[in-house]
């Protein structure tokens, strides 16, 4: 992943009426936690700046390099507040990291490929976790994790233990979570326990029906 730089400056701003000044005046206002509990930093940049170092990322925790007057700042984006109507950002929070130490974030899961019993059973492909939880260390991160389930069958469960993730990362998520499944179709649930059941098919009970009229008028002639 291509590194993110945002250049800072550290403010003293704080208030509604402060931080709107500094919205109008076009930057946003933001925060940065101390790695070592040292307290909360007050941080400002460029709205726009920040909105072109950002293009193309939808990952929701991110290591960036703040440039805080000149000092490099290792931090996490852990959450972004946007205007509701605009779409722009209004307020961020960083925490800052080692890029020595892991840290425990939450990454995305994206399935791609076409499940075989999809394409040959007639099943419906169902993502039952949108987002694992994961350690590793900064530099690691990654927006998404590409989950290939072209190897999933008919009633097949893919669960988190099955994920192939790699050595740089260690699960948080239990392993027994399902991640994905492929279920039968839902005609085929239906006459599957229509007949387990023992119950007529309704072209049986129609034929049925007709019989049954037919020998009502044969009698009465």
């Amino acid at each position: 992943m291509d590194q993110i730089r945002i250049k800072a400056e550290e403010r003293t701003e704080q208030g509604t009426a402060a931080v709107r000044r500094l919205r109008r005046a076009g930057l946003v206002p933001a925060s940065v936690m101390s790695m070592n509990k040292g307290g909360t930093k007050l941080i400002k940049f460029n709205a726009h700046e920040f909105m072109m170092a950002m293009r193309g990322r939808s990952g929701k925790q991110l290591l960036v390099t703040l440039d805080v007057q000149g000092k490099e700042v290792p931090a996490l984006l852990r959450e972004m507040q946007n205007d509701v109507l605009a779409g722009t950002p209004i307020h961020v929070d960083f925490s800052e990291v080692s890029l020595s130490q892991k840290v425990r974030v939450t990454v995305p899961l994206r399935l791609v490929g076409e499940a075989v019993g999809v394409k040959l059973g007639g099943g419906v492909l169902e993502q039952v976790l949108r987002s694992i939880e994961v350690e590793c260390l900064p530099t690691d991160i990654v927006e998404k994790f590409d989950v290939d389930v072209s190897a999933l069958g008919l009633d097949q469960t893919l669960f988190v233990r099955d994920l192939q993730l790699g050595d740089k990362f260690t699960l948080v998520t239990r392993g027994e979570y399902a991640a994905a499944v492929v279920k039968a179709p839902e005609g085929a649930d239906a006459t599957a326990g229509a007949a387990a059941a023992g119950e007529k098919a309704p072209e049986v009970i129609k034929k049925g029906k007709e019989d049954a009229a037919a020998a009502k008028a044969e009698a009465k002639k």
